[in-house]
């Protein structure tokens, strides 16, 4: 017999302990965990090992993951937090994950100055042309 979560479409919920991606504010792009619901519109966060400070973040400016901290208490205090997301490796598997790679690659090209994106530009084109010949001749034969 089969739970309604295998049954449901939705495979990411609001709740204690989820791993959180914050998108907007002075915090935004980084973590945080949920500690506790506080209505229908916003919820309790924490990142202790983010730099996050505790506080109430409404869900439109989070987006969830498939991160949960298992067995987090509600309302747990920050040092509980930390021990918890310690103990689960939350962090390291935020890091793991391809969506997190993406956004540090991005963050890293917006950071390059005029000639490194020169030197990324020229670089690029000249693997695009080997690749084009490659294909070119392959074809021929």
């Amino acid at each position: 017999m089969s739970t309604i979560q295998d049954l449901s479409a939705f495979q990411k919920f609001v709740e204690v302990g989820r791993v959180v991606l914050l998108k907007a504010g002075p915090y935004a792009g980084k973590t945080a965990v949920i500690v506790e619901i506080i209505d229908h519109k916003r919820a309790l966060i924490d990142g202790p090992t983010t730099g996050v400070p505790r506080q109430s973040y409404p869900y439109k400016h989070v987006v969830l993951t498939t991160i949960v901290v298992k067995d987090l208490p509600r309302a747990s205090g920050t040092p509980t937090v930390k021990k918890y997301i310690e103990k689960c490796e939350a962090d390291k598997k935020w890091e793991a994950t391809s969506w997190a790679k993406k956004r540090a690659l991005v963050e890293r090209r917006k950071k390059l100055s005029d000639f490194e994106r020169f030197s990324f530009m020229v670089t690029k084109r000249s693997r695009r042309d080997k690749i084009r010949k490659t294909v070119c001749k392959s074809k021929k034969a």
